[in-house]
């Protein structure tokens, strides 16, 4: 097992000498990560008692905080976050931070777009597009295994070891593995049969695979779950438990992704946009982008063009 809570203390006193404060880079609401050596990953520890504005980056933050509460922000969903828990704020997920007087936390900054090619990376990926806020009387069977994770990612980040990044996804992809396994053990499925779970299991990351795929296309929940061989009331039951979204949520979500990337891109004009990943409207998008992002398209979009920006 990784070091105990009860050895925080030391961990962080061997730490200070550490680059683990790191800067914030926040421009127009948008966070430039500052990796640290061309990695994908950014950890420190933080004792600055700050105020973040509304602002969002295209990494996952987990906070942990080791004194003090910690007040974050996330889509207009509050949570107050205490030592001994974890908070998962997703990619793209407009967040503000609020600290105590006096406090401090880890902050762990990730990309993991390069894992959405993993077969099963895709449930995960619907798991993680919502705050999830780790608590031990929540997450009692697995919270002392996914708490000392974390301690072992920041141990072997600060360590500065030849294969610290290996270790570090490692760790992390057991995290996502153990709260997809949590997730799926709490289904409440019309068997018990090992087999039979199994079977559920494979269908809605078969769902999943298809929406991701079709989800420019006119896709409805009584037509999905038909095809699923569920009724409509069961489906939307397991697919709620499954991927912490509703059906219809989790659709808009896909579609609003596809959309955030592809205006990034100059190249097709914003009503081309709206059409190709599945608005009828160019009004319906508008006002969804908006709720999503707390910002128009045209905004978004001249936000990641530095010219524009001048």
């Amino acid at each position: 097992m990784a070091l105990a809570r009860q050895e925080l203390n030391s961990e962080i006193n061997n730490l200070i000498n550490g680059d683990y404060k790191g800067d914030r880079n926040i421009t127009e609401g948008k966070e430039i990560v500052q990796y640290q050596n061309d990695s994908t990953l950014r950890i420190w520890y933080n004792d600055v008692n700050e105020v973040y504005a509304p602002h969002w980056h295209d990494a996952i933050e987990i906070i942990m905080p080791v004194e003090g509460w910690y007040d974050i922000t996330i889509s207009n969903e509050e949570f107050q976050v205490n030592p001994g828990e974890i908070l998962l704020v997703p990619s793209g997920a407009l967040h503000s931070i609020k600290s105590p007087e006096n406090g401090s936390r880890f902050i762990f900054l990730f990309d993991v777009h390069f894992l959405d090619k993993l077969k099963s990376f895709s449930s995960i990926t619907s798991i993680i597009g919502k705050p999830i806020h780790i608590k031990k009387e929540d997450y009692l069977p697995v919270y002392d295994d996914m708490y000392d994770l974390f301690v072992q990612i920041r141990t072997e980040y600060f360590s500065d070891s030849d294969f610290s990044d290996i270790n570090i996804y490692s760790h992390l992809l057991s995290f996502f593995a153990l709260l997809g396994k949590y997730r799926v053990s709490n289904m409440e499925m019309s068997t018990n049969r090992v087999y039979k779970q199994k079977e559920y299991i494979e269908k809605f990351n078969n769902i999943l695979k298809y929406i991701d795929t079709h989800y420019m296309e006119s896709l409805s929940l009584e037509k999905i779950a038909y095809q699923s061989g569920f009724s409509k009331f069961h489906f939307s039951r397991l697919f709620k438990q499954y991927t912490n979204f509703t059906f219809n949520e989790y659709l808009t979500y896909r579609r609003i992704k596809a959309a955030s990337d592809l205006l990034a891109k100059p190249d097709l004009s914003i009503t081309e946009i709206s059409l190709s990943v599945g608005f009828s409207s160019i009004s319906t998008f508008n006002r969804i982008f908006r709720q999503s992002n707390n910002c128009t398209p045209s905004e978004y979009r001249r936000k990641h063009d530095p010219l524009k920006r001048l």
